[in-house]
């Protein structure tokens, strides 16, 4: 199977970005699941339906959430009516929404895709770790389904790292979210489970990690908050991950990062 994720996208400059190249994009890479992660698509905090609607129509098949998951009060009706729309799992009982989704390609293969997030330097959720566990006692990969893909947003690479190696060879792929900038770490770990750290945003990367550089500065300066941070509003670079999966296992053969557009280099899987 072939697997393009997108990091967080923030602000209309990541929107905008991903709205107008993810079609192209998807056909070029000839991807098969695309999975975005929209938490910090509404201004920086949240996402609305119509952003999610819009990220669907142009492609994305999953969008996962984070954090900032509820910061816009709209999604908490359209989660719930909304399966490729989904949340961390570890949230507790009788929250709105689902913690994982299967997805069936039109040849009949189906892709679990699990998000769950860290508790180290984030909310006190419950432990991501067993729940996790628990969600992928119910398939098989490689017979039950094709391939398992999950977002691990949190804040620790050591936590990522550590649950990473800690599913290695029960899922395709393991990626983290939410620190907005991509790490160089991407390879196929022992058990055959592609990993990285963070995939990093899509969003203008003249800022600070996603927002207007003079504003998120000046709190490091003063020490004491300010007014409400603003996404920046610049070129976009589109950042992500590209794995590819052998189906008779469901594990990663191949995983290579994705930059397109805006002021990093660029870079492009070349299978």
């Amino acid at each position: 199977m072939r697997i393009l994720f997108l990091g967080d996208v923030v602000g209309r400059s990541g929107r905008d970005a991903l709205v107008a190249k993810l079609p192209e994009l998807r056909r070029t890479l000839r991807a098969e699941l695309v999975v975005v992660n929209g938490e910090n698509a509404s201004h920086g905090f949240g996402l609305a339906p119509d952003m999610a609607k819009a990220f669907f129509a142009a492609g994305a098949d999953v969008i996962t959430l984070g954090n900032h998951a509820w910061d816009r009060k709209e999604i908490l009706g359209y989660i719930a009516e909304t399966p490729r729309l989904i949340r961390p799992l570890n949230f507790p009982p009788g929250t709105p929404g689902a913690g994982a989704t299967t997805v069936e390609l039109p040849d009949r293969r189906r892709a679990v895709v699990i998000n769950a997030m860290g508790r180290l330097f984030m909310d006190a959720l419950d432990c991501p770790f067993r729940l996790s566990a628990q969600e992928l006692a119910k398939y098989k990969l490689g017979s039950s389904v094709s391939a398992i893909v999950v977002d691990f947003h949190a804040e620790a690479t050591s936590e990522k790292m550590a649950f990473a190696h800690s599913f290695d060879g029960q899922v395709s792929l393991v990626v983290g979210t939410h620190t907005h900038c991509p790490t160089s770490d991407y390879q196929i770990l022992p058990g055959g489970t592609a990993f990285q750290s963070d995939a990093g945003m899509c969003g203008d990367y003249d800022s600070v990690i996603g927002m207007q550089k003079e504003g998120a500065a000046i709190r490091f300066w003063r020490k004491m908050p300010g007014e409400r941070l603003a996404p920046a509003d610049g070129e976009a670079t589109l950042c992500g991950l590209f794995v590819v999966t052998d189906d008779a296992t469901g594990l990663a053969t191949a995983v290579e990062p994705v930059r397109l557009g805006g002021r990093l280099s660029q870079t492009m899987p070349s299978v």
